[in-house]
């Protein structure tokens, strides 16, 4: 299989104010991004979860070298209640954060 590209890893994150404000929009990203996976099957959640620590709903996202994330937001911003998405650069090697916040939130991504 020596023509597969690498496999990016990123993090979609959700603030706990952004999810308090709006408790049923972790279902519906979870839901989107089912969907997303039945539409683009190189794409794929590896985990989601709870970080304790900060309060963000966590998921960890596998997508192809080509995948545009900004266009996978935009899509999804369509479904949710309105948000700012911050990015954040890579945490660990290659795991970029986008995170989305209430609209207040001071934001990088349009």
């Amino acid at each position: 299989m020596g023509g597969e590209q690498e496999m990016q890893v990123v993090e979609l994150r959700t603030s706990y104010r952004y999810a308090q404000a709006h408790p049923w929009v972790v279902q519906a990203i979870t839901g989107f991004l089912s969907a997303y996976f039945m539409e683009q099957p190189s794409f794929r959640v590896q985990r989601h979860f709870d970080e304790l620590e900060s309060g963000m709903h966590v998921w960890i996202c596998e997508i192809p070298p080509a995948m545009k994330m900004l266009r996978l937001l935009k899509r999804l911003r369509e479904d949710i209640p309105p948000c700012c998405v911050r990015h954040n650069q890579p945490v660990s090697p290659g795991r970029s954060q986008y995170v989305m916040d209430c609209p207040d939130a001071e934001c990088s991504v349009a």
